[in-house]
This record gives structure tokens, sequence and C-alpha cells, in this order.
């Protein structure tokens, strides 16, 4: 497993995490959920901790349910996770202008998807499932629909006003 980790686990934390869910294998993936939503991540000492812990698992099983699932991310993520929609109606409607405009703002260089402050990160999707809305953006589960460049761009800028 060679994932960035710049968090230091709570093995405490941890802990309780397991224990309120029970250490059943059968309760795994709600245990990861609650430690992704802790940390915005899966950190691998994290992973590694909890495959020693449970009953029946190892290391390597709870990377491989970890890696197995999209909804789990084993890099970083920033504190607002900014989804664009690149789908079919997103597309012809203008979406890439709007991704090209977060990736500027944001300074998002080949292939990085977190900004540099970790406080943004950048998923592209191939459908939010609101198609009349194109294009869509969707900010921590709240829909920005009929997105433009300069409109995410104030966006962008009144969330990280709100930061300072």
């Amino acid at each position: 497993m060679s994932v960035k980790n710049p968090h230091k686990i709570d093995t405490a934390k941890l802990d309780s995490i397991i224990e309120a869910y029970g250490s059943k294998k059968s309760n795994l993936i709600a245990i990861l959920q609650k430690v992704q939503e802790e940390y915005r991540y899966l950190p691998e000492d994290a992973l590694i901790y909890i495959g020693t812990k449970m009953e029946g698992l190892s290391p390597a099983t709870v990377y491989g349910v970890a890696t197995f699932y999209a909804q789990f991310s084993l890099d970083p993520k920033g504190k607002y996770e900014i989804k664009v929609c690149d789908g079919t109606a997103c597309h012809v409607r203008g979406s890439m202008p709007v991704l090209n405009a977060i990736k500027a703002k944001l300074d998002l260089k080949d292939g990085q998807m977190t900004s540099e402050d970790g406080l943004f990160s950048l998923v592209i999707v191939s459908c939010l499932g609101a198609c009349g809305l194109a294009p869509v953006c969707v900010i921590n589960d709240k829909v920005y629909p009929k997105m433009t460049s300069d409109a995410i761009k104030v966006i962008i800028d009144t969330l990280m006003d709100g930061e300072r």
C-alpha cells in the first residue's frame, strides 16, 4: 500500500468507531464510511489498524474492500469537494469551460485533483442525475445548476473568503 498519509491516525478514535459498529467483518463498510467521514479519506495506517482489530480480517482484506468501492478514497480530499458532471447533457451545455475554470482558479496542475492548501478537491463524474439543470456542479452535496465558468469562480471565491 503506497498511499499519501498526511494525517496521524487517532487509534482511540478508530477504536471507538469499531466499538460503535462492532468488530464483525459484516460491519466493515460502515466502519470505513465513518473513518472516511472523520479524515475525508482512508489513511493507510487506519486501514492497517482496522485490519488488525476486526474479527476474521487482515489489513490486505480491508485494503481490498477500500479499493473496490468507488465511494472510498485513499487520497486526501479537500474540505470542499467539487463534483463536476461531464455526462452528455452537461458536456454539450458547457461543462468543460466550467471544469477548466475550476482547475485554473485552484491552480491544479497535470492530474492534481486537490488544491495545495487542501481546501478543495475536484471530482469529475459521469452523471449527477440532474440533466435538466446542465451543466451541474455539486459542492459538498449542494447542487449548483446551469453553471458557468464565471459563476464557479465567484462560488469558489466566496468559499475561500469564508475560510479567512
